[in-house]
């Protein structure tokens, strides 16, 4: 009976602790969304996206606001969009996950130690530049059309803006803290774990942020070329048919993913990088 009780109570416990870390997090990102500033901004623009196309005021294709999020509600609601939204974000995060899982300890690597730096860094210094979009030809004759093909294009997109800015935000390590690291007998592999890491993870996070942005571009090009599901197979069917406003719908749709995943970050990078001000 006790035992129970505890354990009720351990429950209630993280319940709230839950609740309130979610409280946190939609109090600063709708906070950022509906602020008056902004609103100054995004009701005016809403307003004139409203007026003008139905005054013919931006060509006979652009399609009002209130037509857009008709589209919106109609492919919801008719024709099973939420399904693809989840088959895009199942493949959005295989990608951009396994990005972070290599291109985190690679930059590491490189930022910590010289002789892999000069090993391994112009490598991927040559092959940054190439667009991600030129690797489709080589990526559908290697994988074929399918899942493996839009995660290899997406972990492409994710993986060179995170790999540098982790290796330069390891590089400007400030040399006062692996001194007096050093001066307590600490190890590589502490300094790694204790000293690069925490130091570089300001500039990890916004590297993962700016990644996420990249890998959502390359899973609009992914699904486009090689998909019969999915937020670019919806926009890329509509394109062929010219239906412009779900077109603008699935725009819309893959900014607000961007916006939220953005926003999610921000508020990992609050909980990690305490010393850090603001938000």
């Amino acid at each position: 009976m006790i035992q129970n009780k505890y354990k009720l109570r351990g429950a209630q416990s993280i319940l709230f602790a839950i609740l309130r870390e979610l409280r946190f997090f939609f109090k600063g990102a709708l906070g950022n969304l509906f602020s008056p500033a902004f609103l100054l901004i995004l009701l005016p623009l809403i307003l004139l996206w409203e007026i003008l196309p139905r005054y013919g005021l931006m060509g006979p294709i652009i399609p009002p606001f209130s037509t857009v999020i008709a589209a919106l509600g109609d492919l919801v609601s008719n024709r099973g969009f939420l399904n693809d939204i989840g088959d895009s974000m199942s493949t959005f995060f295989r990608g951009v996950g396994l990005a972070i899982l290599i291109a985190i300890p690679l930059g590491l690597l490189t930022g910590w130690n010289i002789g892999i730096r000069k090993r391994v860094l112009p490598l991927f210094q040559m092959l940054a530049p190439i667009p991600a979009p030129a690797w489709v030809p080589i990526t559908i004759v290697l994988f074929g059309i399918g899942a493996p093909m839009q995660v290899f294009l997406i972990f492409l997109g994710a993986f060179y803006p995170i790999l540098f800015n982790t290796f330069q935000g390891v590089k400007d390590t400030d040399s006062r803290y692996l001194a007096s690291a050093r001066a307590f007998g600490a190890s590589e592999f502490t300094l790694i774990t204790r000293v690069y890491l925490w130091s570089a993870l300001g500039a990890i996070i916004m590297s993962v942020r700016t990644g996420v942005a990249a890998g959502l571009v390359m899973l609009l090009v992914a699904e486009m070329y090689g998909g019969n599901t999915g937020i670019g197979f919806v926009m890329n069917e509509a394109q062929q048919f010219f239906q412009v406003p779900i077109v603008i719908a699935s725009m819309v749709t893959l900014g607000m993913i961007g916006w939220f995943l953005i926003e999610v970050l921000k508020y990992i990078e609050v909980k990690l990088a305490v010393w850090k001000g603001g938000r």
